[in-house]
């Protein structure tokens, strides 16, 4: 009878191993299988887009029911030179790693691609913590790109301006463009606070002020470059500039080592400190936090001034980094409306932010060189980030296409509404 019994007992179920559990989620709709097939998606629709640019390929595409071969591999041919020249130029180029083990060449053009991926990474981490904040909190900032071209007048001015030494000259002029892009998110964050002044209408506004008022600043007496006749400034002091970390050969500079401080401090403004729950709890409820006590006003208003101040960084990188040395009427480019996609991408979490910020340096350096050794128009790059912002924001499109398994959209969508 004993023995019946044991052989009767429930066995205990068993659990399933991490492996398991990896390659059931591994298919299904949750935020990185969507991320890394939104690329793969933006990557096809690049590709198909350098082959109809392409007039000899398509040349290939009118005889295609007779020579069907012709056609597929002059498009393969295309578009792997094409994304090739991509991965060489923002990643590593294998010929330039087998140069430097046999002795042939030097180690800098190993790190070159990496470099330059990094220096169009740091500004990019700046201005994409400022929006993603600013989501955090309930306030749509698309003012990064007028509070980076304060920060930068700023920081130049600084940098040519005043003679300071060389450590303390640097922390003046990161300090001025902080100032600068704080200032600039104040006046938004102050008018949406006490008057409810949509802060969308307000930031964009404030992007044609900044604008105009950079190209007013250059030309003006005691900046403008007495020997040079077009629009720009003196060029910022060498003891205003961050160091470069791999030495003169080389673009990257300490303003990434800045970018990663900077998105731990955000991470643990957000997730560890009193002022963060608050801004959460605005951003997701301004009515209830406001019963339970919270300043509604004053957190609008401190948000939109620690934003303005990260997107401020952000211009600073460009005036005192290796990307210029001096103001012109296009020194900040575009990386404040850059900002808004790369906070999108990396659903508005600071390390999110920051690996969207290195995929898009990525793409910017790569870009370049595809633009140079493939005669791909550069303009690509900008239609595979936004491709991959649509498709990020669409998951459900994204789940239809691949038909990944729905446990988990529900959850991806929310994660994405958080903070607007």
């Amino acid at each position: 009878m004993t023995d019946v019994k044991e052989k009767e007992a429930p066995q205990p179920s068993r659990q399933p191993s991490l492996g398991q559990l990896f390659l059931q989620n591994l298919w299904a709709a949750n935020t990185v299988t969507v991320t890394v097939l939104a690329i793969v998606l933006a990557l096809v629709i690049g590709a198909i887009l350098i082959i109809v640019s392409d007039p000899d390929v398509l040349a290939t595409y009118g005889y295609i029911t007779s020579r069907p071969s012709d056609a597929f591999n002059s498009s393969w041919s295309v578009v792997s030179e094409a994304y090739a020249n991509l991965f060489k130029g923002s990643i590593v180029n294998p010929e330039a790693v087998s140069a430097w083990i046999s002795g042939d060449g030097d180690w800098q053009p190993v790190f070159a691609p990496i470099s330059e991926t990094l220096t169009y990474t740091a500004p990019l981490v700046f201005t994409g913590l400022a929006v993603a904040l600013a989501f955090r909190g309930g306030l749509f900032n698309i003012g990064a790109q007028g509070q980076a071209t304060v920060g930068v007048i700023l920081t130049a001015l600084a940098g040519f301006l005043l003679p300071l030494p060389p450590v303390i000259h640097l922390i003046v002029a990161l300090l001025a463009g902080a100032v600068g892009g704080a200032i600039w998110g104040f006046v938004p964050g102050f008018l949406k606070a006490r008057t409810g002044a949509h802060e969308v209408i307000n930031t964009i506004m404030l992007n044609y002020v900044a604008l105009y008022l950079l190209g007013w600043i250059i030309v003006q007496g005691g900046v403008h470059n007495p020997d040079r006749t077009d629009a720009i400034s003196k060029p910022v002091d060498s003891s205003a500039q961050l160091p470069r970390l791999l030495g003169d050969d080389l673009r990257v500079h300490a303003g990434i080592l800045l970018a990663v401080v900077a998105t731990w401090a955000v991470a643990w403004l957000l997730n560890r400190s009193t002022f963060g729950f608050e801004l959460r709890a605005v951003g997701a409820n301004p009515d209830a936090a406001r019963t339970a006590g919270i300043s509604v006003t004053a957190t609008y208003t401190m948000v939109m001034v620690i934003s303005g101040a990260l997107a401020g960084l952000g211009g600073a990188n460009m005036v005192i980094g290796s990307t210029a040395n001096a103001l012109t009427p296009a020194v900040v480019a575009q990386i404040g409306f850059d900002g808004i996609l790369v906070a999108l991408l990396g659903r508005v979490k600071p390390w999110g932010v920051a690996l969207a910020a290195l995929l898009f340096g990525a793409l910017r350096a790569g870009g370049n060189t595809m633009q140079s050794f493939s005669g791909i128009s550069l303009e690509l790059v900008t239609v595979l980030q936004a491709l991959i912002v649509i498709f990020i924001a669409a998951p459900a499109l994204v789940k239809a296409i691949f038909r990944l398994r729905a446990a988990r959209a529900a959850r991806l969508s929310t994660s994405m509404a958080k903070g607007w």
